[in-house]
């Protein structure tokens, strides 16, 4: 029988985070499903380990009903890491 995961997309932080994309394209990211979108497909360098933090935090923010706020600062030090915070 397959798994199902149990996944939450409508996890919003409390606070947005404004990042600055290729292009200048200014982003407001409100949660962990925005933030793992914009870092999967968007993100200037993957190899960071901030970068990484950020993924597994939001992957478990939403998968695992993880914190949410803990998502969010790992994903405003990847910003801060990768130069894009705005």
């Amino acid at each position: 029988m397959p798994m199902v995961i149990d996944v939450d997309f409508q996890i919003r932080w409390a606070v947005p985070v404004h990042v600055r994309m290729a292009g200048g394209s200014r982003q407001r990211i409100n949660g962990p499903d925005a933030a793992l979108l914009a870092l999967k497909s968007q993100w200037p360098s993957k190899d960071s380990a901030e970068f990484s933090l950020a993924m597994s935090r939001c992957r478990k923010a939403l998968m695992e009903h993880g914190s949410a706020e803990l998502a969010r600062e790992s994903f405003m030090d990847a910003a801060v890491r990768a130069k894009v915070l705005s």
